[in-house]
């Protein structure tokens, strides 16, 4: 507070020049972001805040203010876009940053470079480009060392939170384990998220040895990351973990403390308008429903959230409440909506790249509509939650694929088919599809490759197969290139 009142004194200042103030307009927009007070961000701006996206005519400014500018623009328009739920909002955002990034690099202020692209990482997060979001850290701290204190502890902090949601809290235990003398020293909401993602990541791998110790150790993690961020006054983030608290309580079976930390993350994000947090809560609180066997009214609290994420970017997050719909739904025993709502998580969250809610969502497709699914369908999703889930370091997630996998098989052997409709010549033909798809797939589309794997006497039976009995699979082969003619010339003895 003593930052912003000095700030607030300056920038009526006659004696400073316009670039001058504009910058402490920005630093002052800066400390209001940082506690997350967002309407008072976008008032320090003042009229260089013309709304979401939007970019002022900066020419009366130098490069180094434009930049400036365009940096907490895009900051401001991340967060405003996100809590409100507006599509499009983080490419946007990205956009601003991406601008200044240009203007800082073009003046050699490679840590302000560095800074943006952190901001980026944060963008991406929301919508679940984990791959870019990976490529920006590297390029943002191949620019920072220890020196840099908060802004490498939050570059850090933030590719932690990028291994956690691809499902590797062991990748992201080290990234902060080996930063803690930066954290240490760190402002009280950087060391708080240091404590949150820690709590995250060791309640993903599990506990090893004795229960109680791993209870212990992921409350320890999650009261302190409450004691530092309700220091810094960050009212947004403390109803983070308080969710993240519930989902904890919620795992062990503990699901009156679950609704009571929902009940204050819900009042802190009601009193900021928060309403991306208040839907990703209300998933919370379905599954927290569901587990209590409540499942009529978990059903029409995660249709009404669906509703509001379907508004903005947060596809992750869309695609993991679409799975809790697909929960209840089967529970309810609405076949035919429970799969289609399955199986919308799975393209919403591949086409976004967070394979893992697309592997979560597959997985809980075999879990909960078993006897709805093929042989096929269940060998399919089994081999597609492996693809989506092949890197996970998340104890309880590969249990639950091997145990759909022993699903899967037991299903195969035991079950007896509908004998009314059933074909020996249509099962067979299928079976055989299933072995040349793999063969072609595992010969890199060769057929003369393939052939040989499968013991066929050569390319010309595979290929009259292909074209007789499964043109399907006709375009797993690789692309047949012309023979080159010869360009010698006979030459008469």
């Amino acid at each position: 507070m003593l930052a912003v009142k000095a700030l607030i004194q300056q920038i009526p200042d006659p004696g400073l020049s316009n670039n001058e103030r504009v910058r402490l307009r920005c630093q002052l927009a800066r400390e209001f972001e940082r506690t997350g007070n967002l309407d008072a961000a976008c008032g320090a701006m003042d009229d260089l805040w013309l709304g979401l996206g939007r970019r002022p005519n900066l020419e009366m400014f130098d490069d180094a203010t434009a930049a400036e500018v365009l940096l907490l623009l895009g900051v401001l328009t991340g967060w405003v876009g996100n809590v409100r739920v507006i599509k499009g909002s983080q490419e946007s955002a990205r956009s601003l940053l991406n601008e200044s990034v240009a203007i800082f690099e073009s003046l050699g202020n490679v840590k302000k470079v560095a800074e943006a692209q952190t901001e980026m990482v944060l963008c991406c997060l929301r919508d679940g480009s984990l791959e870019l979001a990976r490529t920006l850290f590297s390029a943002a701290l191949a620019r920072l060392d220890d020196s840099d204190g908060d802004l490498k502890a939050r570059a850090v902090l933030r590719s932690a939170m990028v291994e956690l949601a691809d499902s590797r809290p062991r990748d992201a235990i080290n990234l902060l384990q080996g930063s803690v003398s930066l954290f240490v020293a760190a402002n009280d909401l950087v060391r708080g998220g240091f404590h949150n993602e820690m709590a995250i990541a060791l309640k993903r791998l599990g506990g090893k040895g004795d229960r109680d110790d791993y209870v212990n150790n992921v409350l320890r993690e999650f009261a302190a990351s409450s004691f530092y961020l309700g220091r810094s006054g960050h009212s947004r983030y403390q109803g983070v973990v308080e969710n993240n608290l519930a989902m904890f309580f919620l795992e062990i079976g503990r699901f009156a403390e679950a609704h009571d930390h929902l009940d204050r993350a819900q009042a802190l994000y009601t009193k900021l308008n928060d309403s991306i947090h208040l839907a990703e809560l209300e998933d919370s609180r379905a599954r927290v429903l569901l587990a209590e066997g409540a499942i009529q009214k978990a059903e029409r609290i995660i249709d009404v959230a669906i509703r509001t994420l379907e508004k903005g970017d947060q596809k992750p997050s869309l695609a993991e409440a679409l799975t809790t719909h697909g929960v209840a739904l089967a529970k309810l025993e609405r076949a035919t909506e429970a799969r289609a709502t399955f199986e919308r998580a799975i393209d919403i969250a591949e086409r976004a790249g967070d394979l893992e809610k697309a592997g979560l969502a597959a997985l809980a497709l075999i879990e909960e509509l078993p006897e709805y699914l093929t042989e096929d369908e269940l060998c399919s999703l089994v081999e597609s939650a492996r693809g989506f889930l092949k890197h996970t370091q998340n104890t309880m997630t590969r249990q639950r694929l091997t145990e759909c996998a022993w699903r899967a098989l037991s299903t195969i052997h035991t079950a007896r088919p509908d004998w009314t409709i059933f074909s020996l010549s249509e099962t067979l033909r299928r079976h055989e599809g299933r072995f040349i798809q793999m063969a072609l797939e595992d010969s890199d589309g060769s057929v003369t490759k393939a052939a040989a794997v499968l013991g066929l006497p050569g390319h010309q039976s595979l290929n009259f197969i292909l074209h007789h009995r499964h043109p399907e699979l006709l375009s797993a082969r690789r692309p047949i290139r012309p023979r080159r003619r010869s360009t010698l010339k006979l030459v008469k003895s």
